[in-house]
């Protein structure tokens, strides 16, 4: 690995550091927020879906900019973006301000994230040392998710919450002024190529309307008059969207991109991979605090053996276990770890034992140190040059709404059980704890269908399939 690559590496893994801490740091500081800006209970809740719902709405569409303009343009103006919203959050002293900026954050996330795979498989063209470059972003993105609960926390108590933004300027400024000078430079196939309009309004109007349904559903319900027409609105939408592509000239989202089994394999896999992950941050993360009495910076610190577990597997295993076994393999070892911790988290106590009974998932999720640069190098090898770019805005996407579902799922399913229980006559504690081990067996059902689509799905392709699922040529 050159130089040149090492410093652009630097500059990808830095922003998706800072685009992924942004994500988790917020949750730990969520109260002392609520009671500094007088939100509502459920007010304070959109300094997470503000970001959410901008982030996830807008990545397809930006991926298709970052294609027509060019990917590190794009890439250096998202990151701008984001490090003027992280000042006028950190400066925000009410709350119509600060979602604002919390906005302007996700919009700012999804130009960087849209692109950014594209720019690294572009970048890392050679199977091992694109797997070393995947195994190095992927280790930055589990790091920040960890980071992010215990700076949360530290910089809460010894500061203030104010930081938890304000830290994301000299990092951004940083990113975005050495990214200038080491990313390559690429034009795009220009405007004229078309951005498709009206696709654009279809995708981006579903997405941002389907992200507000999926992180409302614990405030409404799933069957509630909110969620039902807002959902059906973004269906709507959505449908639109896909017939649109099937028939533009210049579509956003070329349906081509779906014709590998790898892409949409790979897609599929994540989105239930992610749905179980991010849950389990959030899932356990309330076991300790609720029922096991930690505090927030405890929660952080004892979630750490499973950050450095991701981390030192994808930096360090992934590349060369991919070389040896096969990326696939490697994907299908990674999702059985993962299964077997959470279904070790079905048995959770009323009285746990940190060593008994969550050191071991904690060990077990290193997993996904296998899972995630898998996923990622089968997700982006099946798409063309020019697809590069949407096609890594896809795979971003369904990972941000993988993210959300599992959560909305996971932890409806947990307030559920906890409810019926509690009014069978169980105590508070005995009432959550049944209602979390519901949610890390829905988190177990979703790993074990990953692994039914890693088998089934993105099994070797026979030489007549290899054919049919090479990348169409566009002039």
């Amino acid at each position: 690995m050159s130089v040149s690559q090492r410093l652009t590496l630097a500059v990808l893994s830095a922003a998706a550091l800072i685009d992924i801490l942004d994500g988790s740091i917020v949750t730990v500081a969520m109260p002392a927020i609520q009671r500094d800006l007088g939100f509502g209970a459920a007010g304070v809740t959109w300094t997470v879906n503000a970001y959410l719902i901008a982030f996830a709405g807008l990545l397809l569409l930006s991926g298709r900019i970052g294609d027509l303009v060019g990917r590190s343009r794009m890439f250096l103006a998202g990151n701008a973006v984001f490090t003027v919203a992280s000042l006028l959050a950190g400066a925000a002293q009410n709350t119509t301000t600060l979602i604002a900026a919390r906005f302007a954050q996700g919009i700012g996330g999804a130009l960087t994230a849209s692109v950014v795979l594209g720019i690294l498989v572009t970048r890392f063209p050679g199977e091992r040392e694109r797997a070393r470059a995947l195994g190095v972003f992927s280790f930055t993105g589990a790091a920040g998710a960890s980071i992010g609960q215990v700076l949360g926390g530290v910089l809460t108590d010894a500061l203030n919450w104010h930081w938890i933004f304000l830290i994301n300027v000299p990092i951004g400024v940083a990113v975005v002024v050495l990214g200038a000078r080491v990313l390559p430079a690429d034009r795009g196939a220009g405007l004229a190529a078309g951005a498709d309009l009206p696709g654009a309004v279809l995708v981006t109007g579903g997405l941002v309307l389907g992200s507000y349904t999926i992180v409302d559903i614990g405030r409404y319900g799933w069957v509630s008059a909110h969620t039902l027409g807002f959902g059906a609105i973004s269906t709507v939408l959505l449908t639109g969207f896909v017939i649109r592509q099937a028939t533009a000239r210049t579509p956003l989202l070329a349906l081509r991109v779906f014709r590998s089994r790898k892409v949409s394999g790979a897609i599929v896999v994540q989105m239930l991979t992610l749905s179980a992950m991010f849950a389990f941050q959030v899932v356990v993360a309330l076991y300790m605090q609720r029922v096991l009495g930690y505090t927030a910076l405890q929660t952080g610190l004892a979630m750490l053996p499973a950050a450095i577990g991701i981390g030192a597997v994808s930096l360090f295993a992934s590349a060369p276990l991919s070389a040896r076994f096969g990326t696939r393999n490697v994907l299908f070892g990674g999702l059985v770890l993962l299964l077997a911790g959470m279904t070790w988290l079905t048995r959770v106590p009323v009285h746990g034992h940190y060593v008994t009974d969550l050191l071991p998932m904690m060990v077990a999720i290193g997993g996904g140190g296998l899972v995630l640069p898998a996923l990622a190098a089968l997700g982006m090898s099946g798409a063309s040059e020019r697809d590069a770019g949407v096609a890594s805005g896809l795979f971003n996407t369904t990972q941000q709404l993988g993210m959300a579902l599992g959560v909305a799922v996971l932890s409806t399913l947990a307030a559920a059980r906890a409810e019926n229980l509690s009014a069978a006559g169980m105590s508070e504690a005995a009432a959550l704890t049944g209602g979390y081990r519901l949610a890390f067996l829905a988190a177990a059902v979703s790993l074990a269908a990953a692994l039914a689509v890693t088998a089934v799905v993105l099994r070797p392709a026979t030489p007549a399939e290899a054919v049919s699922e090479l990348p169409v040529p566009v002039n």
